[in-house]
């Protein structure tokens, strides 16, 4: 059995501020936490009888886990350029993804520091019509791979969030938002026994997981940006289209090519944010 785990770090034990993710602040030791939660979904994993597991990375500039500290049996994707993002090596030889350490959407609820991809430039990100983060927006691209998405942690809204998408999946909460940059916090101790306990739960029953029903479905991304800067330099894709000054959309006739224009366009919107070459890219 052959396991992929998608890691963030906004919803692993003990994150609630911002200032606890940059390296002007507690990085150093969120990164830790970081590790220690994605390894005891590795163990996890193994204890119910995983052969393989791949862990991406996918914080910020996707280099956040201490390899050193990694359990040895995984094998980790790091670094920051990625054609498939957060989805970098996921294939169709996996037999489930793991969402662990996973925030809400932008602007869907209170959910601690939520956001989509990216929180300089992204409002709003829908598929075919219905408004995603960056969970549901995984496992969309998982299931044109046939791969279930089998378990998610991150804090209780969020949780609520995915599980209109994803009802089945086995879920932990690592903490409960009381706002975008607050939480009653569960100490690590604790919520790594429970993500070890649920994804060896998930990975048991995981016959009784379904992919998404993705595969060759045509895909329309629609994307609201916060400055029409970023949403004008977007349409250096030829295929994408303005909708107003600050939003966009383009069509591909599967998900997993949309996936990689959407990744495309929130790159060049970034480097937009201050005008290409300003400040945001120094």
């Amino acid at each position: 059995m052959k396991l992929f785990i998608s890691a963030d770090m906004e919803g692993i034990a003990g994150v609630s501020t911002i200032r606890q993710m940059i390296k002007e602040g507690e990085y150093q030791r969120f990164r830790k936490l970081m590790t220690e939660e994605v390894n005891a979904g590795i163990r996890g994993a193994f204890n119910a009888g995983a052969k393989e597991v791949v862990v991406a990375d996918g914080h910020g500039n996707m280099s956040n886990i201490i390899i050193e500290d990694l359990d040895p049996r995984a094998r980790l994707v790091s670094g920051n350029n990625r054609v498939m993002c957060q989805l970098e090596g996921l294939d169709e030889t996996f037999d489930g993804i793991i969402f662990i350490g996973h925030h809400g959407r932008e602007g869907g609820s209170k959910a601690v520091i939520s956001h989509t991809l990216a929180g300089v430039c992204v409002n709003e990100m829908k598929i075919n019509g219905k408004v995603v983060g960056e969970t549901e927006m995984n496992a969309m691209v998982a299931g044109a791979f046939e791969v279930p998405a089998i378990f998610i942690s991150g804090d209780n809204l969020y949780v609520s969030e995915v599980k209109e998408t994803l009802p089945r999946a086995e879920s932990v909460i690592t903490k409960y938002a009381k706002d975008r940059l607050s939480a009653e916090l569960l100490h690590p101790e604790i919520v790594n026994e429970m993500v070890e306990e649920g994804v060896a739960k998930a990975v048991r029953n995981i016959t009784s997981f379904k992919a998404l029903d993705t595969k060759d479905m045509e895909t329309t991304f629609e994307i609201q940006f916060k400055g029409p800067q970023q949403a004008q330099m977007t349409t250096t894709i030829p295929s994408v289209e303005m909708m107003s000054p600050t939003s966009i959309k383009f069509t591909c006739s599967d998900i997993v090519t949309a996936y990689k224009h959407m990744w495309a366009c929130v790159i060049i919107a970034t480097a937009a944010t201050d005008g290409v070459g300003g400040s945001a890219n120094k």
